[in-house]
């Protein structure tokens, strides 16, 4: 999954089918991989800040220069066992500005919903497994409560560019998403 979305062939686990179509949107608008990120917990006493984490198919041109290392996956292997979960990817995400991107469907409307907006992932220290790092989002908490509320899921996309504006018009304008946009 990491190779094909290194190779602009987006890919998300959990057949999370919309977050596949929010890589792809901000791979088209900026001809970089997009990755698909859980927003984890909250990263230390800023509330602008969280931590972001995939059990790891995240592609490795977002990840710092050293190389990437393929491991099992720590959270499954408990269960099934470790020969079984091999093929997760090990590594931190590099600092850049990146833009968020969340497609999905409202089941009780019958529409397609998005948010979206723009960040900084940081070089704050933090060692753990899978794919991960820490991003900071003006207000940060304003923004986990909308997603909240408004019944989003867990996973985000991103892409490591600067175009939150670009994808509010492609899908709020020209698609008819409402789509909201976290300045």
């Amino acid at each position: 999954m990491s190779m094909a979305s290194n190779g602009l062939t987006p890919s998300a686990c959990e057949t999370d089918i919309v977050g596949v179509l929010s890589m792809l949107a901000l791979q088209l608008a900026s001809g970089k991989p997009s990755a698909i990120v859980d927003w984890n917990n909250n990263y230390g006493d800023d509330p602008d800040k969280a931590v972001i984490f995939h059990c790891s198919n995240l592609p490795k041109d977002v990840f710092i220069d050293e190389i990437p290392v393929m491991d099992y996956q720590a959270i499954i292997a408990g269960t099934v066992g470790k020969d079984k979960t091999y093929g997760t990817i090990n590594a931190r995400v590099k600092e850049s500005p990146f833009t968020y991107l969340r497609i999905s469907t409202d089941d009780l409307n019958g529409k397609m919903v998005a948010y979206v907006g723009e960040g900084v992932s940081t070089d704050d220290p933090m060692t753990t497994f899978g794919g991960y790092g820490v991003v900071k989002i003006p207000r940060m908490q304003e923004l986990l409560a909308y997603i909240c509320e408004n019944g989003y899921e867990h996973h985000v996309s991103m892409n490591q560019t600067k175009i939150a504006a670009v994808m509010h018009e492609a899908l709020n304008k020209y698609l008819g998403y409402s789509t909201y946009w976290h300045k």
